[in-house]
């Protein structure tokens, strides 16, 4: 009895180092790999709830769009800039920069002698011609009586006419100042001279202060009339064949926070280039015209121009890569649907559909993922991470 108690344990602990057979083994299970890297396959269950929708490819005329860059602009005659006919000195500024100015506003009172002498010589000019008219008259009466030499009549002619044409350049010269010829024949001299805007706009510069001296060949006031604003663009020598006047043109301004997208139609396309750039002007009315842009605002255009007939698939069906992009379709029905995933490149998009160009063979008939290729994509991107 004693001798059992002790060979007891020892059984128990050499059966307990013997092997179990009988037992199993744990295993881990490894999934299989599939067939092909851009292939997957779903449960039914799955498809349906990822919301997976199956269509063909759409045909559309898709335009296509050339890039160009370029500024808000206006007309040159929508520009003024504003100088003194004659030198003189400044004796009121009657405008602030950025004032709004109707056409004919007076922007500033110039004064200078040398005004005064200039109405002084019309107004000369004018009781010599009244003299002259007189003497000619004269002169006829006598040539009428065969009592006055000819040469006296001649010479009184020529010296009328020559006094006209002095009198009518003096009066020219009077108005180009912006003094009323009218008024001196009364005579009325005035010692001041108004200068006015031949343009009604937007001030943009001012150039003088009072008591400055100030000469033809200085700008005193720059005046922008913004009713006529359009797009000036740049676009490259190869690509001007595909841009005609009546196209539309989709631009923003980078500056601005807004990043709204504006419209333009083109109007005018040039037809000279620029040797050092190699670009052709493209000029574009606004539509419609803005009042919060300002000349000068860079500005970045695509130009819609004529298409052609493009595969094209809803934006949901396209998974963005860079200049790769992938579509999905679906394979088989059978079982568990199958789907396969293929390369493509992107074109011009519009309303909601994109333009595909296929990278790999695939048929007209077969049937595209419309909606749910970001899941599709996800779970083939969870399959390639789990095996790696």
């Amino acid at each position: 009895m004693y001798i059992l108690r002790f060979l007891f344990p020892g059984l128990v602990l050499l059966a307990s180092c013997q092997p179990q057979s009988d037992v199993p083994a744990e295993t881990t299970a490894t999934p299989a790999k599939p067939a092909n890297a851009d292939e997957i396959s779903l449960s039914t269950e799955q498809v349906r709830a990822a919301g997976i929708s199956i269509g063909g490819f759409a045909w559309r005329n898709m335009t296509t769009a050339v890039q160009a860059n370029g500024t808000i602009d206006v007309p040159p005659q929508n520009r003024v800039d504003i100088s003194a006919v004659m030198g003189g000195y400044v004796q009121a500024v009657q405008i602030l920069p950025g004032q709004r100015v109707p056409k004919g506003a007076t922007v500033a009172i110039l004064r200078h002698p040398d005004y005064l002498k200039l109405q002084q010589e019309y107004l000369q000019s004018r009781a010599r011609v009244a003299f002259l008219r007189q003497e000619l008259e004269r002169q006829q009466t006598l040539d009428a009586e065969d009592v006055g030499a000819k040469r006296k009549l001649q010479q009184a002619q020529a010296d009328y006419a020559t006094e006209q044409a002095a009198q009518r350049s003096l009066a020219a010269q009077v108005q180009m100042l912006g003094l009323s010829v009218s008024k001196l024949n009364t005579g009325t001299i005035s010692p001041t001279v108004a200068l006015k805007t031949p343009l009604g706009g937007y001030v943009t510069a001012v150039n003088m202060n009072p008591g400055q001296y100030v000469t033809p060949q200085d700008v005193l006031v720059e005046i922008l009339d913004r009713s006529d604003l359009h797009l000036e663009l740049k676009v490259f020598e190869r690509d001007i064949a595909r841009v005609k006047v009546g196209q539309r043109i989709l631009f923003t301004i980078p500056n601005r926070q807004t990043g709204e997208e504006m419209v333009a139609r083109v109007f005018l396309v040039g037809r000279a280039f620029s040797p050092e750039a190699r670009t052709v002007s493209v000029h574009a009315h606004l539509e419609p015209n803005r009042e919060d842009l300002i000349p000068g605002q860079y500005v970045r255009g695509s130009i819609q121009t004529e298409g052609s007939r493009q595969r094209t698939l809803p934006e949901d069906a396209i998974i963005q890569a860079g200049d790769i992009s992938y579509v999905f379709a679906q394979t088989s029905t059978a079982g568990q649907p199958a789907f396969h995933r293929y390369k493509v490149k992107t074109g011009p998009s519009e309303d909601g559909t994109v333009a595909v160009t296929l990278l790999e063979p695939v048929p007209d008939t077969v049937r595209m993922v419309q909606h749910g290729a970001y899941f599709l994509q996800a779970e083939l991107t969870k399959g390639s991470s789990e095996e790696e």
